[in-house]
């Protein structure tokens, strides 16, 4: 069934309605040396809105700040009716140690940036964005509860993090009555499925819509590399661009192009395009709410917004899924296997809990 951007979703366990696709601003401001600039930048936020998106993800760091003031700018006119989402811990003064991390000073003060370059006096979702395997989760769980009660930050989510700290935190969040995180952020796609083995049947567990970034792994699941570009890999120019970052990075494995090949031959069998087709399989994962697209381009939006109108078949999804299958390790794979079901159900016969 086709999706429209306006066909909202609930975000975890929140009243929160937000579009099935959110749009990623870290490409708001060449600051970095490959995003947009402010009119062509304006040019994505008009379209993405204009066609019912209302779900706007950022960072305080991003294009060293240039994405917050951007979106704040572009969205005053209608901010009550978008979704923005932001987030802290990544250092934004080199040299201030309290300036990152996820300590509550960070946390205060990093909020009152994103307040300030966002042009808004709250924040409908703040992620804390990166672990930094220090900070107590009380401290972290009691400073958004703060925020949350001032009226500053509207819901919490995390990014990022161990599937354990995650489900920690949650439990503690219920049993003190502080606002529990309702969204949790994390790297998922075709090539990228170890999200599969804890985080996202952890978030379903526990009321947090997963909100997929890289759902076309740095632009790999568009087809644009090939087999040549391995020996590449090793020879990145390091100039900067998204594209050396992919190539030194060693997402280009034979693995990758077997799973880029099975999703250009669905691609040509509907039609469509390989990033479309790379999108449409994330978004018919029923445990994924909005995975997060970014582009530099109005018309490189609008190719992936049409990824909702894609039906997959069964056996379109099927081929797709054994071609990034991951082994799902221990426990998982042996608590599934015929043996276990054997030893503990027997002849026993039941249908999965919904």
């Amino acid at each position: 069934m086709s999706l429209t951007l306006d066909t909202y979703r609930l975000l975890g366990r929140s009243g929160l309605r937000v579009s099935p696709l959110a749009l990623g601003t870290a490409t708001f401001g060449a600051d970095w040396g490959w995003g947009a600039e402010k009119a062509e930048a304006r040019k994505l936020f008009d379209l993405y809105v204009e066609r019912g998106g209302n779900f706007l993800d950022t960072a305080v760091t991003y294009t060293d700040g240039s994405s917050e003031r951007l979106l704040g700018e572009f969205a005053r006119s209608d901010r009550e009716s978008l979704v923005l989402a932001t987030k802290y811990t990544t250092l934004r003064r080199p040299g201030d140690p309290n300036s990152a991390g996820s300590g509550r000073k960070s946390l205060f003060a990093s909020v009152e940036a994103s307040l300030r370059q966002l042009h808004t006096d709250y924040i409908d979702l703040l992620y804390l964005h990166v672990w930094d395997f220090s900070t107590p989760v009380e401290e972290i769980l009691r400073g958004m509860d703060d925020l949350v009660r001032q009226g500053k930050v509207s819901y919490v989510a995390i990014s990022n993090t161990p599937a354990w700290q995650v489900s920690r935190m949650q439990a503690i969040a219920d049993l003190r009555g502080w606002s529990p995180l309702v969204a949790l952020q994390i790297e998922y796609n075709l090539i990228e499925r170890a999200a599969e083995r804890d985080l996202i049947p952890m978030a379903r567990e526990m009321g947090l819509g997963v909100v997929p970034w890289s759902p076309l792994a740095g632009g790999v699941l568009t087809g644009k590399y090939s087999r040549d570009d391995l020996a590449a890999g090793n020879a990145a120019s390091g100039d900067g661009t998204r594209r050396s970052v992919t190539l030194a990075g060693g997402t280009l494995t034979e693995r990758t192009f077997a799973i880029v090949d099975v999703v250009k031959e669905v691609a040509a069998e509907l039609g469509r395009t390989p990033a479309q087709v790379g999108l449409a399989w994330t978004l018919r994962n029923p445990g994924v709410t909005a995975p997060v697209v970014g582009a530099r381009t109005p018309a490189q939006l609008a190719s992936n917004l049409d990824a909702l109108e894609i039906d997959l078949t069964d056996d379109q999804l099927a081929r797709l899924d054994q071609a990034g299958a991951i082994a799902l390790g221990f426990p998982h794979d042996m608590l599934a296997s015929d043996h276990i079901r054997a030893v503990t159900r027997g002849d026993l016969k039941m249908e999965p809990r919904r």
